[in-house]
């Protein structure tokens, strides 16, 4: 019982990771195919200022930092890290003797 139980959570876990990642190159997809627009918007309306750079990397960005979640490359904000949080938090919550403050 315990098996089916522990193989049904790590197929989750990993169907959840599946959609991260290709939420993430949908997003990538989405950056590569609409930015030659907003350049295109760019020289054809106002040539003299060339505002599409922020547009690029703004949301350029917003990609690495998705990518970078996505893929758990920073120390923080990954599994282990919210762990390491909730064990915190308890212990907190133990030694106080009162809720979540």
């Amino acid at each position: 019982m315990e098996n089916n139980f522990t193989e049904t959570v790590r197929y989750y876990d990993a169907q959840k990771k599946v959609k991260e990642i290709r939420g993430f190159y949908e997003h990538l997809t989405v950056y590569v195919l609409c930015n030659p627009i907003v350049i295109a918007v760019n020289y054809m309306t106002s040539p003299e200022y060339l505002w599409w750079i922020w547009s690029v990397m703004g949301w350029g960005m917003a990609i690495i930092l998705h990518g970078l979640k996505v893929f758990s490359l920073p120390p923080f904000f990954n599994k282990k890290w919210e762990q390491k949080k909730i064990q915190e938090i308890l212990e907190k919550e133990n030694s106080h003797g009162n809720k979540f403050e």
